[in-house]
């Protein structure tokens, strides 16, 4: 075992988990969340919708194949889901200070370190989890000796202008002309898209993406609060008033929901594994697939014109929504599943399908 400093995780109800530093030594504070996949942490801490939280991974060995290298393909990370670390810190039970893995170039703890994040382990991840399934996402802070900080609440504040790109940014030169409304996209459905012969116009949050001349509309996923990011909402909506293809995925979900007219809520815990079970609506088809999320669609509050394309079967909850007559469409899980299932990958075939009739049209 090599020398670790101690830490300490306090939760907003007073709880403390003593534990030791494998990453960098500051004191920091966010939203404590759980996931539960047993692989894919560098695709997981890379996602831009993990900013703000304080991770706790369910699985208890962490570390043990490293992380891969950070070559470029297409203008983005191959390995990654974006250029940087977006969690606000790792908390893990067993750290694996040695790591084997025919890619890998560095230890985790170092990757952390390099990006000034801290990690934790030694700490009861089964006992913390039960309390956060108990209570909910909770708010938390990492606290080194000497450091202290106050607690802070990222869905207090528009998390997807901290992620999003500055300005508008093409990738491929395929048939099919995409723009793609970044709120914190996931390198991979860039991947999934040029794969499938498109031109990708990643343009800015707040961008008024209905002056450029496309084929069809794609919704990122992001970090927070839906309500936050209103000016989307907004240049959605204008883009309704058309029957040009629109695809969301997570955040995209919900945006697209409030831009038709519906409502979001926050969930008591959220969805962040690789096994959400989805049943597609009218059917009994049911897929596993991988989630990120902490606000869902208010069914109830959907227009007459929309209707739920997917729901959750452990909970019921949203997973996706449809335009009865338009080639509007969204899910709330991640069909890219980088890392995770890819069993609902077809979904990106159903929206060039649409952007193909539409351009027949």
């Amino acid at each position: 075992m090599q020398n670790v400093q101690k830490a300490k995780l306090i939760l907003e109800d007073g709880t403390v988990f003593e534990g030791k530093s494998f990453g960098y030594e500051k004191s920091i504070a966010g939203e404590v969340v759980f996931y539960t996949a047993m692989t894919g942490y560098p695709e997981s801490l890379t996602d831009p919708s993990y900013t703000g939280q304080i991770l706790v991974s369910t699985y208890p060995m962490i570390g043990n194949y490293g992380v891969p290298n950070d070559v470029e393909e297409d203008g983005i990370f191959r390995y990654f889901e974006s250029d940087k670390i977006h969690v606000s810190a790792l908390i893990v039970s067993d750290y694996s200070f040695e790591y084997s893995h025919w890619n890998a170039m560095k230890s985790l703890g170092n990757w952390l370190k390099e990006n000034e994040v801290p990690g934790l382990f030694d700490i009861d991840t089964r006992a913390l989890t039960k309390i956060l399934r108990e209570k909910g996402s909770m708010l938390g802070k990492i606290v080194f000796e000497g450091n202290e900080v106050d607690f802070y609440d990222p869905n207090e504040e528009n998390l997807v202008s901290r992620v999003s790109i500055d300005e508008v940014k093409t990738y491929g030169n395929g048939d099919h002309k995409v723009v793609l409304v970044d709120c914190g996209v996931k390198n991979n459905i860039i991947r999934c898209l040029l794969r499938r012969n498109t031109t990708v116009i990643r343009v800015p949050w707040n961008y008024d993406f209905n002056t450029i001349e496309c084929d069809g509309i794609f919704l990122s996923n992001g970090p927070g609060d839906p309500a936050m990011v209103q000016e989307t909402v907004e240049n959605v909506g204008k883009a309704l008033d058309d029957v040009k293809p629109i695809m969301g995925i997570c955040l995209g979900n919900q945006l697209l929901g409030r831009a038709a007219g519906g409502d979001t809520y926050k969930l008591k815990y959220g969805h962040r594994s690789h096994n959400q079970p989805v049943l597609l609506t009218g059917t009994d088809k049911c897929y596993i697939t991988s989630q990120n999320h902490g606000f869902a669609i208010d069914d109830k509050t959907l227009p007459e014109d929309w209707e739920p394309m997917f729901v959750n079967v452990n909970d019921q909850t949203n997973e996706g929504i449809r335009h009865k007559t338009k080639p509007f469409f969204s899910t709330q899980f991640h069909p890219e599943a980088s890392s995770g299932p890819v069993d609902t990958e077809f979904l990106f075939d159903d929206f060039i399908t649409n952007i193909k009739k539409y351009k027949k049209q």
